[in-house]
């Protein structure tokens, strides 16, 4: 974890403008103190609880799920989780101020000026409560989740991007930071927690966003973070390979992304923007709600928006738009096919959030890309150098066919598997490598507590031509000897941990950017060709 934000420790700025209405004037009538204090009634109230201990009628400060940041005052969460159970630490919250604790499972003993609260289903529970807690920002802001294996990041930051167009702050939620309106954080979860989400969200309200685009990860929608979350528009990208170590299958995987969808996470969206070229996708459509407006994209004829008449290019990508008032010739400055459904995915939602497509068009041309994806690294050293968070078989083999048509020379790949992650990804993602590129050097990407060695046997199940990988534990030394093989006209792609600036190694951090790795590298190598 790079980064903590306590959303329950807002600073409520006064608001930019009208369009805050019942919230802005809640937010002006009140004090911060007040308004960051609830009543446990009004939090509780019409919600099934297995058994209540101790008042209701007491106001507590914050909502926190860790017991190391409970405060006096607070409510406390005891989560069940993956790795330990939330109740081993209600003792110490209670030791920390907490005035309510929900929890699961039964407790013999509370203090008796401490309520607490059995639910059968916390996380459901602390959807809700933080909602009401932070009165509910998500029904005045237009919330824009978007969900698939790929491209979630993407997405989000070209939407932001082109909806900023109309002069209006826009929030951001998802993998790389959290983009409050006022200031931004370093993101800590792809999707955070509900009572992050909601308390986040409010910070953007305050701030004078509208729009909030946000990444939804098929763990956000298993685990609740975001249940019962009012969507304007909900878009599927795909699904491919990836978490089956968490879900089981693909068709688990699929039925936990449809939740979004099909109400069964709470609510259901006004639009949902789907990829019909994407066999998930297609299927997806059949199982939308009525009421529910779709709008699809993607290459089929039957799109809503469709994009044709393809050109990749070293530094751009052209194709042909379609949809109501098309067509039109676009040029987007993100390069590949599978940046083309990004492109259309993000043209949808735009579409769909009432925005004329053509009014947003010129920006697309202006977009300076996302760190990490496809970014290119150095300058003036004769070949490409280009780091990408591809990290599934689907993703490399969509990049790597995208760099070998514009590729002149040769196509080089440094990349690695993670560990304590899904094995069977492994032996797929050396197989499209050794599709692809010339040579690979394999090596680590956040070990964990896993045995590189481990790794290694497992990607080494999938080489076919073993004369065209080695095996490198050392990720810098791998990135260097790839550096020292390219030429004039090649391509080296440092793949997997795109805009990460760590690598994690049991229960260490150790600082690892591929980016700035790279860079150092070129310049050194500048100096003292021939350096390994």
């Amino acid at each position: 974890m790079i980064g903590y934000l306590n959303p329950t420790q807002v600073v409520l700025q006064p608001p930019e403008n009208r369009i805050l209405g019942r919230y802005a004037r809640k937010v002006r009538s009140r004090s911060i103190r007040r308004i960051m204090s609830q009543n446990l009634n009004d939090l509780f109230s019409g919600i099934d609880c297995l058994d209540v201990r101790g008042a209701l009628d007491r106001s507590v400060t914050s909502i926190v799920i860790d017991s190391r940041r409970a405060t006096p005052g607070c409510l406390f969460f005891a989560l069940p989780g993956m790795r330990s159970d939330g109740r081993f630490f209600i003792d110490e919250a209670i030791d920390r101020g907490a005035r309510a604790i929900v929890f699961a499972q039964s407790r013999q003993f509370t203090p008796s000026d401490v309520t607490a609260i059995q639910v059968s289903r916390p996380r459901v529970v602390l959807a809700e409560v933080a909602r009401r807690f932070f009165h509910a920002p998500d029904e005045v802001l237009n919330v824009i989740g978007v969900t698939g294996t790929n491209g979630k990041t993407t997405v989000t930051y070209l939407v932001k991007h082109l909806l900023e167009g109309r002069g209006s702050r826009i929030g951001l939620l998802g993998t790389i930071n959290y983009d409050l309106g006022a200031r931004t954080v370093p993101a800590f979860r792809t999707t955070p927690e509900s009572v992050d989400v909601y308390g986040m969200l409010a910070q953007m309200l305050t701030a004078g966003c509208r729009d909030v685009a946000m990444e939804v990860s098929s763990h956000g929608i298993n685990q609740e973070r975001v249940r019962g979350l009012k969507l304007k528009t909900a878009a599927f990208l795909n699904l491919t390979r990836d978490h089956l170590d968490y879900h089981g299958s693909m068709e688990d995987y699929f039925q936990v992304k449809a939740r979004l969808f099909t109400g069964e996470a709470g609510s259901l969206p006004e639009v949902a923007v789907v990829n019909i070229d994407d066999p998930f996708g297609r299927r997806l459509v059949s199982m939308i709600p009525d009421g529910v407006q779709v709008v699809t994209f993607g290459l089929a004829d039957d799109a809503d928006l469709r994009g044709s008449d393809l050109e990749l290019g070293y530094d751009s990508t052209d194709f042909t738009l379609h949809w109501g008032d098309g067509p039109v010739r676009v040029r987007s400055p993100l390069l590949g096919n599978y940046n083309l459904s990004n492109v259309l995915a993000a043209l949808a939602i735009c579409h769909a959030a009432g925005t004329e497509i053509t009014s947003v068009l010129p920006r697309l041309a202006g977009f300076a890309g996302i760190p990490g994806r496809m970014e290119r690294v150095g300058k003036d050293c004769g070949f490409n150098v280009l780091v990408d968070y591809a990290h599934t078989d689907d993703a490399l083999r969509n990049a790597l066919q995208m760099l070998r048509r514009i590729t002149p020379g040769r196509l080089f790949v440094v990349f690695g598997c993670g560990g304590n992650r899904d094995r069977t990804k492994r032996p797929a993602m050396m197989k499209a490598v050794q599709e692809m590129a010339d040579f690979a050097w394999a090596t680590a990407d956040n070990p964990r507590k896993e045995p590189l060695g481990s790794i290694f046997d497992d990607m080494r199940t999938g080489v076919g031509h073993p004369d065209r990988v080695q095996f490198i534990e050392d990720r810098r030394h791998a990135i260097s000897l790839a550096l020292d093989q390219a030429r004039s006209g090649d391509c080296v792609l440092i793949a997997g941990k795109g805009h990460e600036s760590f690598q994690e190694f049991g229960d260490t951090i150790v600082p690892f950017d591929d980016r700035q790795v790279a860079r150092e590298l070129i310049e050194i190598k500048r100096i003292k060709p021939n350096l390994s």
